[in-house]
């Protein structure tokens, strides 16, 4: 996949440099164009029609997807791959996908919003009434968690549109709630845009494009960050024009069932990674769930480019709608220049929890993959998180367009590339997915899990064992071990 970027260069989007290679199945990569803010432009894309159902969660709280975003001192440089992540939207001609990317700091409140999107087009003469009718992004903020009926004063939205390198404000406003609707304020953030593609405002091919919000506490009337624990209202919408005529093209919106007027329905934004802590009990057994195991059935699949980047595929018609089941191996692989998206890829997978006896509590859980390449010749090591997913797939079935989108994250662990070769089965890494676990157990759910990265460099991929391996080497297949105990008296 190309050269990689000496420190994220935030983003190439931060970089600046003329960055170009060539993808298996498509055109050379066309030169990332930053922003006069350092940004990274990818190409923006259609939106979407919501395809995924909204669960509830929770007692006394609006129905939500949650994501637990850590607090970093340098999310857009050296610490870009330990955002928290999560996605929604579809790849096609008129439909658009984003990576969203969150984490916070000392000062500031950080989103980075990277969009596939085959058409980029721009305002030359914006205006705040306007800008959602060309290519943009609106971040949603309620201070007071996902509830009410009404955006209120805690309520705040902020809108970054693309440009071309425009660093003069014009591109970005920012609306509080009052109770019935919303009012424009005078709010100093930042919202700066980057782009992929060989030009703007044309009927070309681009890659994508993505917006870099930085939200300063001190705007929303705060000294400093919130404490860890602390929920906020969090939504995302991304707007999006292909054409000169602006032809309505829907909005892709996260969660998949927001109302940007009705903070309830919009997601959650968690301050710090919840902790688990078990409930009292005697310890009492062990339960390792493998495939084929005791006849257990272990489901899972990879989607996305795998190793070769979708080679053989259109990426707008056929990349984010073919499946790749049986495959005895996956990847896991992001980055930061969008115009590499055919490359990225996730990891899904389904483990019943039948085999933990009834009653019990769930005292340690443990996700086991076995690590058996990575792409490049010299690679850097990845952060790959594990998130929780609700709904049910088929493996024949799963695409990236298909697939469901994550209920939370939980965590990640640090994958390093494959520099001594141990032989089979691979080398092991382990996620904790004791919370997550406990949850599903409780519920009578299954634990279904997908692991994505949120990596910043070229040839992140890291390559694993999957279920669908041989037999002979059924030791390398993914394992979930959890410690189980009787509930003291």
């Amino acid at each position: 996949m190309s050269r990689s970027v000496a420190g994220l260069a935030i983003l190439i989007l931060f970089l600046g440099g003329g960055l170009f290679s060539d993808i298996p199945g498509g055109r050379a990569r066309e030169r990332m164009r930053p922003m006069e803010d350092g940004s990274p432009s990818p190409s923006a894309s259609p939106t979407f029609s919501i395809y995924l159902p909204l669960v509830l969660r929770g007692a006394g709280t609006a129905p939500a997807r949650q994501v637990n975003v850590p607090q970093l001192v340098d999310p857009l440089g050296a610490e870009f791959s330990r955002m928290a992540i999560f996605w929604f939207g579809k790849v096609t001609p008129v439909a658009n996908y984003a990576d969203v990317r969150a984490a916070y700091t000392a000062s500031e409140l950080v989103v980075y919003v990277a969009i596939f999107d085959r058409r980029l087009w721009f305002n030359p003469d914006p205006s705040p009434s306007t800008l959602t009718s060309w290519d943009a992004v609106t971040l949603f903020l309620h201070l007071e968690g996902n509830v009410g009926s009404a955006p209120t004063p805690s309520s705040y939205r902020f809108i970054g549109g693309l440009s071309n390198g425009d660093r003069s404000g014009r591109y970005q406003t920012a609306e509080q709630g009052t109770g019935t609707g919303w009012a424009a304020r005078s709010i100093s953030f930042t919202a700066l845009a980057g782009w992929r593609g060989e030009r703007l405002n044309d009927d070309g091919d681009d890659r994508g494009w993505a917006m870099t919000f930085r939200i300063p506490f001190a705007s929303l009337g705060r000294s400093g960050p919130p404490p860890e624990g602390t929920v906020w209202g969090l939504a995302v919408m991304v707007h999006d024009r292909d054409d000169a005529a602006g032809t309505p093209i829907p909005v892709t919106v996260w969660p998949e069932s927001m109302n940007p007027n009705v903070p309830a329905t919009w997601g959650r934004i968690h301050f710090g990674m919840p902790v688990y802590t078990p409930p009292s009990a005697r310890p009492g057994g062990t339960v390792t769930i493998r495939h084929g195991l005791n006849g257990m059935v272990v489901r899972d699949a990879g989607i996305g480019g795998y190793t070769n980047c979708g080679d053989g595929l259109d990426y707008w018609t056929q990349w984010g709608e073919t499946p790749d089941p049986g495959r005895p191996d996956f990847n896991i692989q992001n980055q930061v220049d969008i115009a590499d998206w055919p490359c990225f890829s996730k990891y899904y997978v389904i483990f019943p929890l039948d085999a933990i006896p009834p009653g019990k509590v769930i005292l340690s859980a443990t996700l086991t993959l076995y690590q058996m390449g990575n792409a490049g010749s010299n690679p850097p090591s990845s952060w790959i998180q594990v998130l929780t997913t609700r709904e049910d797939w088929e493996e024949r079935t799963l695409t990236w367009n298909r697939a469901p989108l994550a209920w939370e994250n939980m965590g990640g662990t640090r994958v390093d590339p494959v520099r001594n070769w141990p032989g089979w089965p691979g080398i092991p890494y382990t996620w904790d997915v004791t919370r997550a676990v406990a949850e599903a157990y409780a519920a009578g759910q299954p634990l279904r899990l997908a692991l994505y990265s949120a990596d910043g460099d070229y040839h992140s991929g890291k390559y694993f064992v999957s279920s669908d391996t041989e037999d002979w080497n059924a030791g390398g297949r993914p394992t979930l071990t959890v410690q189980w105990g009787d509930p003291a008296p």
